[in-house]
């Protein structure tokens, strides 16, 4: 089945998750206005600056659209992504969209010339028992709420989750050659 996948094309990596999709022969729609998700079945929330995916969210009217998307189609957040859908940051004070449980630090890893690639142990995702983590000033989740289902691991630390409708990852899967993450979504999550 074809569907049509929205990727956040205001800023950050949007072109890497526009040919993973493409990968998945999925039709492709850059969204940069409310009106762009009205054709969408999905979306994709790219990494990028959080901070600046707040503020552009605000000029567009997307900060009021995305959740109101979020009542019947899912998202998936990576990065500055999974930041922006959050409900808690705990080193910063910008508007999130609040759409999953999760207190996150910004960076938590340590600044650009601290990313690193690590393996991501996967459980409850099937057909994928593991990914190649490429962790880009990352957010460490620091907790979880009770409507939130962890699906990835490094070492011991949360790093994919999900809740009904969104699929969050700290780390940059459209870095990588292996659409298995995204098409995880698209089974899962695009109906």
């Amino acid at each position: 089945m074809v569907r049509t996948i929205g990727i956040l094309a205001l800023q950050g990596d949007f072109a890497r998750h526009i040919r993973m999709v493409e990968k998945l022969k999925q039709r492709i729609l850059p969204v940069r206005w409310p009106r762009d998700l009205e054709a969408c079945d999905g979306l994709i929330i790219p990494g990028g600056e959080s901070t600046t995916f707040s503020k552009l969210l605000h000029k567009t009217g997307l900060f009021e659209a995305v959740p109101k998307f979020t009542l019947s189609k899912p998202v998936m957040g990576t990065c500055a992504g999974l930041i922006t859908l959050s409900t808690d940051i705990i080193n910063d004070g910008f508007d999130t969209l609040g759409l999953i449980d999760l207190r996150v630090e910004r960076n938590g890893y340590g600044r650009q010339i601290d990313s690193f690639i690590s393996p991501v142990r996967i459980k409850g995702i099937p057909q994928l028992s593991s990914f190649e983590g490429i962790f880009i000033r990352a957010p460490k989740i620091i907790s979880i709420g009770d409507t939130v289902t962890p699906l990835g691991y490094r070492n011991d630390e949360i790093v994919i989750v999900r809740n009904e409708r969104i699929l969050a990852l700290t780390f940059h899967p459209e870095l990588t050659e292996n659409p298995g993450l995204h098409r995880y979504f698209l089974n899962e999550f695009v109906r």
